[in-house]
């Protein structure tokens, strides 16, 4: 399912592609996206765009029975913790993002750690696309993950800060004013492909010109090592009432561990 030197490229970029894992759960998540686009959730979101359609929404998985069967019965859990090199995989959240055809509003550059209440060397995103993508896809900053500061974090509304404060970020990065100062990864991809990468990657994407939808299900994974920690303001997402502290492991009723390595 995923190779040594997969784990290796994984730690070394932050971020890599498998091919066909998911190709027999393609239509499952397709029933799920359109089930959570005819019922939006709490957190759904409009992005305003100028022309098309950007739809995205989050934390769906436990009122939505396909997502609930892909989070529990899928390959992801497995291939979470094999990314991770980690002895349990934990689900975190679902993230659903529609570009309809002709949308063409980019996914700005960001990191996702700075708005997670969550820290830790492992941790993956897997990023699976329902149509076919080319341009449309992931670009990510190879070895990104390792920079010192974590990346500002914003509103993608209208770019002013996620928070409150000076917290010493680093600025938003733009790989494409200079493309010799940093290597960008990215891949085109068939449904059943999935892109796996560590929550301080700095990625984006561009929009979707293209005459086909692009639906994306992002299912985000969290290992042994990671703690719960205390951020200056609301997370994204924000999960209000869970009582963690800073330092403890996210708890198990709200975040179940899906996978476990066989004794």
């Amino acid at each position: 399912m995923i190779s040594k030197t997969d784990i290796e490229a994984y730690e070394r970029d932050g971020a890599i592609v498998v091919r066909g894992v998911f190709k027999d759960w393609i239509e499952t998540m397709a029933e799920g996206v359109a089930h959570n686009m005819a019922e939006p959730g709490q957190y759904a979101s409009e992005n305003d765009v100028s022309e098309g359609r950007f739809f995205d929404d989050y934390c769906n998985w436990t009122r939505i029975p396909a997502f609930e069967n892909v989070v529990r019965n899928s390959p992801a859990a497995e291939l979470a913790a094999t990314a991770m090199q980690s002895e349990t995989a934990q689900f975190f959240h679902d993230h659903v993002l529609v570009k309809e055809p002709g949308t063409p509003k980019p996914t700005p550059w960001h990191q996702d750690s700075p708005y997670y209440f969550v820290e830790g060397s492992q941790t993956v995103s897997i990023w699976i696309p329902l149509d076919p993508v080319k341009e449309a896809s992931l670009r990510f900053i190879a070895g990104s993950h390792k920079w010192e500061n974590l990346v500002r974090p914003v509103s993608w509304a209208d770019d002013s800060d996620f928070y409150e404060g000076d917290y010493g970020w680093t600025p938003v990065p733009d790989p494409d004013a200079d493309p010799s100062q940093t290597q960008v990864l990215e891949w085109a991809m068939e449904p059943g492909d999935a892109v796996l990468f560590d929550y301080r990657t700095a990625h984006g994407a561009r929009g979707n010109t293209s005459n086909t939808r692009r639906r994306a299900l992002s299912l985000r994974w969290v290992g042994d090592d990671a703690r719960y920690v205390e951020r200056p303001g609301r997370t994204s997402p924000p999960y209000p009432g869970h009582q963690m502290q800073d330092g403890q492991k996210l708890r198990e009723d709200w975040f179940p561990v899906i996978w476990q390595k066989p004794e």
